[in-house]
């Protein structure tokens, strides 16, 4: 348990960091900064603070970067810069809490692709096969109802008499159109997580790999904003919530918790890490509730708790996939063990 103090702390943290960074770009939003302008920021900072420390990490060993991996560098920015784009867009259309469940669907989604790209076996003969298989089926059930359904509100924030005055039907249709635009960041966040897998195979330099990625989100959102923002005055961080919102996804909302994250995953592996996920359901709750005045809906409820079931069903198979490879691995290595001991006593009876 003492091995496991500093990843379990490590990763709360990264997940408050997470809707931290939700939180504050919504209410940024909201005071009018332009999303394109926040991720520029944002990658542009994130960018300056791991260049120094991927390339002083990696000094030693360094693999060579050739044309095929700076490609592979910029889809991975593409992709990622377009979950991102997506992302801040559902921020704005949705809540905290939607946000958080939404993202729950990124392991489903991630084994969807997998198995397109032959990455991942799919065995109806195996439970583990069809515990991920029905796991995704469910995920994407509990996101329709998140989306779809919002029932009574169970808990009302500070500011909801505020937000009840704009009509129901307006309402309604901005939470479905934050949960599309969700639905499609988990997408690109899955194939991100993809591509990262195939690229690290050829290039296991984590640090570098996350650099380039900021990197190439910084240079294509600036592209984008100078096509898209044509007010000089939309790059201003005034009123000072702007400047706050920049610095905290530049410095915590990417460089810390992709830190942090990796970190733990490096010493712990992809499941613990993967088991805090929906820990920022609770916390996306609490926080919005508060700080935000969102409410808190049944279907919200009802669908997050069917998204983590379905979470931890993909988790489960995947485990357990992991666990034959290591059993199939110490039975083999098991066989080969009295093979070399009767040999060895077939040499001494021999002397």
């Amino acid at each position: 348990m003492g091995n496991l103090t500093l990843p379990f702390v490590g990763m709360i943290m990264a997940e408050f960091a997470q809707v931290g960074l939700i939180i504050l770009s919504k209410q940024a939003m909201a005071e009018g900064m332009n999303n394109f302008i926040l991720i520029f920021y944002s990658n542009a900072i994130a960018a300056l603070l791991l260049l120094p420390t991927s390339f002083l990490h990696h000094r030693f060993q360094r693999p060579p970067i050739t044309l095929s991996t700076l490609c592979g560098f910029f889809l991975l920015g593409l992709l990622g810069y377009l979950a991102q784009v997506f992302g801040y867009a559902g921020i704005y259309y949705g809540s905290a809490t939607l946000s958080t469940a939404m993202l729950n669907l990124v392991p489903g989604f991630t084994f969807v692709l997998a198995v397109i790209f032959r990455m991942e076996q799919l065995d109806w003969r195996k439970f583990s096969s069809l515990a991920k298989s029905l796991g995704t089926i469910v995920s994407i059930a509990g996101a329709f109802i998140v989306t779809l359904y919002q029932g009574p509100a169970l808990l009302m924030g500070i500011s909801s008499a505020t937000s009840s005055q704009q009509p129901l039907s307006s309402q309604d249709s901005n939470w479905i159109l934050g949960g599309l635009f969700f639905a499609v960041d988990c997408v690109m966040a899955s194939a991100y997580i993809i591509v990262q897998a195939s690229i690290l195979k050829k290039y296991p330099a984590e640090f570098i790999v996350v650099f380039f990625y900021f990197f190439f989100v910084m240079i294509l959102s600036a592209v984008t904003c100078l096509v898209v923002v044509r007010d000089i005055s939309a790059w201003s961080l005034e009123p000072r919530l702007r400047l706050l919102a920049v610095l905290y996804s530049g410095v915590f909302g990417s460089a810390f918790q992709v830190g942090v994250t990796s970190w733990c995953l490096h010493q712990t592996g992809p499941v613990f890490v993967s088991m805090f996920k929906p820990l920022g359901i609770v916390i996306s709750v609490v926080l919005g509730v508060v700080f935000l005045g969102d409410p808190f809906y049944l279907g919200s409820l009802v669908g997050a708790t069917v998204i983590v079931v379905g979470f931890y069903s993909v988790l489960w198979g995947k485990a357990k996939d992991i666990e034959d490879v290591v059993v199939r691995s110490l039975v083999s290595k098991g066989k080969q063990t009295p093979l070399l001991k009767e040999n060895s006593h077939e040499d001494i009876q021999g002397c």
